[in-house]
């Protein structure tokens, strides 16, 4: 994965989106910045930047993912290989379906899945640094570019969805605590049912969560 590293950034999903427009697609590639002015957040919303921070998207074509892997559950996908790196390392988060990283009860960080044409977009902020009292920061002090590192070479062997969901499936019951936004309406996630394509089944409707 090659990676490109700014100090400073409005947006690193704006800033990919807009390097590939201009050079076109070779091979994955990733901008990284610890200080993003105006990120991109679910739903159209902004994720609040501090310097010190993580933020980074990349690029990939959709052929190189693993076959299993249903696109509405990319961001499931992609959070969870993130938080297994991040574990290996002693931290205590875990992904709220479908795309929000946790410490205890509190939001630390997200990730957010577009795709354009044959490419695929996902950008991830991680609060490193407190930001302010809604929002949680890591556990663990982190070293960005071993991390990185780390979370590029497990991504880029492309473990299965199965693989990938089976782990998703034994925490998702901490989801069950908190509620989604499902068409701009807050949804309790108490009764939910996790399919094995990454949705869920809420009051006997489905529902995915690419975001």
């Amino acid at each position: 994965m090659e990676i490109i590293y700014l100090k400073q950034v409005d947006s690193t999903h704006n800033y990919l989106k807009q390097y590939i427009k201009d050079n076109g697609y070779i091979n994955p590639l990733a901008v990284v910045t610890t200080f993003q002015t105006n990120g991109i957040g679910s739903r159209n919303n902004s994720w609040e930047g501090r310097d010190g921070n993580l933020f980074f998207s990349f690029v990939i074509d959709k052929e190189k993912l693993p076959f299993d892997l249903p696109l509405s559950s990319a961001s499931i996908y992609f959070s969870y290989i993130l938080k297994d790196i991040l574990k290996k390392y002693g931290s205590k988060v875990w992904i709220k379906w479908p795309n929000d990283f946790y410490i205890d009860n509190k939001k630390v960080g997200g990730t957010i899945t577009t795709v354009s044409g044959n490419l695929l977009y996902c950008g991830i902020g991680l609060n490193l640094l407190k930001i302010n009292n809604e929002f949680g920061y890591l556990d663990i002090i982190i070293d960005i570019k071993i991390i990185l590192d780390d979370y590029f070479t497990q991504l880029l062997e492309f473990p299965s969805w199965k693989n990938i969901f089976s782990k998703f499936l034994l925490e998702f019951h901490l989801s069950k605590s908190f509620i989604t936004t499902i068409e701009n309406k807050k949804v309790s996630l108490k009764d939910a049912i996790l399919n094995d394509d990454g949705s869920l089944t809420i009051n006997n409707k489905k529902v995915f969560g690419l975001r």
